[in-house]
């Protein structure tokens, strides 16, 4: 039976429907690799790690704060809806915790914030020498994210409203607006394969590598130290819920546990850095839902998906989507509604600068000894000249199709949103970046970073197939290397 957990709870018991190891046992042994953290960026390493060693004999082991509290994306659960996903994802025993002094969302748990995002999954456009390698190996690791996550633009195709609004936009100048690239499997199921989980979740990584070769994972186990001597990572600190200690040892260890906790974690355990932290970045978010007036079109409508995505001297996409109960299973719009609501958002770039930045709080701590986190966040002129560039476009977007206005724009403030990046940014200068070209850190051997964070310049799309494919590049490079 499953039972919500936030990280600090007891969790579900055994049986459980993912083998795990006891911390204490772990500790026992001495792992090739150790992964921090099971989100986009965990999974990705783990199960491309397991894909090169299915008979290599290496030992990897998997250290998780959260429980087992789902094992799938939220949407993929039947009984959802719209109001229920955000009941149970922001609720008083929801998913989601927010970062102390700010709306920055965590979800602790196996599978982490994929457990309970939308699956958009646009590349992000890259300029040449704006990252620390050539672009033509982000395009390899790109289609391998692609094709792991089940990516691709048929989600909406064919929908009756998603075409209707392409055709809208593209008779109106956005000759760019295209169907929104999903991470949702679309194979049918036959031949006795199973494909009932649509919307992607790290889950599916893990269960990959499970099928692969054994591993060990450890959950409701926090990592609270790195242990790092003579330039050599040699493994973690970590901690049971009930607070006991325990040294698991590593050769290598790759931090997967978001752009705010991977930072506090090495500046918690003292690796040195100047860029460590620094460079946070997120995107500006403007969004308003519209009203689709259902009696000028009075047909089945399916759901809309659809992005306007950046190009060069445009440093924002639009996002239309909706309506939205379209999404959720056994919802077929009946009884008729007059109104349905559409929602149009501008995701801009936020530059990347020094001064903002995640540091810790020495005056206190959460209840495993390790300072609670404080977050310095501004705009500059340009973040705020993007946000003013969105809001244009909206409007011009919303005339284009048709649609009608019921509120005034939601804006985001520098300390709400999401896609936290950049703490832990890779690039050749130590100075100005935290990893090398392969995210490992700086003057530390064996020590990786594999989640947003490591994103050297984050750009208006949706982060999460592009720290995939960061991750999968560092999985091979310790492949080759270990």
């Amino acid at each position: 039976m499953l039972a919500m957990s936030r990280g600090n709870e007891v969790g579900i018991s055994e049986p459980n429907w993912l083998p795990t190891t006891p911390l204490e046992e772990m500790s026992k042994t001495r792992y090739d690799v150790l992964i921090v953290g099971t989100g986009a960026g965990g999974g990705a390493v783990l199960w491309r790690l397991c894909e090169h060693w299915k008979n290599a004999g290496k030992k990897i082991g998997v250290i998780e704060a959260g429980d087992l509290i789902l094992p799938t994306n939220i949407r993929n659960v039947e009984t959802m809806n719209s109001q229920r996903v955000n009941e149970l994802s922001y609720g008083k025993r929801g998913l989601v915790i927010e970062v102390p002094g700010t709306n920055f969302r965590e979800i602790i748990a196996v599978g982490g914030r994929t457990l309970a995002w939308n699956a958009y999954s646009p590349r992000m456009h890259i300029e040449p020498n704006e990252w620390p390698f050539p672009l033509h190996e982000m395009e390899q690791y790109y289609r391998i994210a692609e094709q792991a996550m089940g990516v691709s633009v048929s989600y909406m195709a064919g929908s009756p409203i998603q075409q209707l609004f392409l055709n809208r936009l593209w008779n109106s100048g956005f000759s760019r607006a295209q169907n929104m690239p999903m991470a949702a499997d679309l194979e049918p199921t036959k031949y006795g394969e199973l494909h009932s989980n649509v919307y992607f979740s790290s889950v599916k990584f893990l269960a990959r590598a499970l099928f692969a070769r054994a591993f060990d994972l450890a959950v409701l186990s926090r990592a609270v130290g790195i242990i790092a001597n003579n330039g050599k990572v040699e493994g973690i600190e970590a901690m049971t819920i009930d607070r006991k200690s325990y040294t698991v040892k590593a050769d290598n260890v790759v931090l997967c546990t978001s752009s705010v906790e991977t930072p506090r974690l090495l500046l918690h355990s003292g690796i040195p850095g100047p860029a460590i932290g620094h460079y946070l970045t997120k995107h500006t978010v403007v969004w308003s839902p519209f009203k689709l007036n259902r009696e000028q079109y009075p047909y089945v409508t399916g759901t809309a998906g659809i992005l306007l995505p950046e190009q060069e001297g445009f440093p924002l996409q639009i996002q239309v989507d909706g309506p939205s109960r379209a999404v959720y299973y056994h919802n077929k719009f009946i009884p008729f509604e007059s109104e349905e609501q559409v929602n149009v958002a501008g995701i801009g770039i936020v530059q990347p600068r020094f001064e903002n930045y995640v540091s810790l709080n020495p005056l206190k701590q959460d209840r495993y000894g390790v300072p609670e986190v404080r977050i310095q966040m501004t705009y500059s002129p340009y973040d705020y000249a993007v946000t003013a560039l969105a809001e244009q476009l909206i409007g011009r977007v919303v005339s284009a199709l048709g649609l009608e206005t019921t509120a005034a724009f939601n804006r985001d403030a520098p300390l709400q949103g999401d896609h936290e990046s950049g703490t832990c940014r890779m690039g050749v200068d130590p100075v100005t970046t935290a990893t090398n070209r392969f995210g490992q850190i700086h003057g530390i051997g064996g020590l990786f970073v594999a989640d947003n964070s490591v994103i050297p310049m984050l750009k208006a799309a949706n982060p999460t197939l592009t720290t995939v494919a960061l991750a999968l590049r560092t999985a091979d490079y310790i492949a080759l290397t270990t």
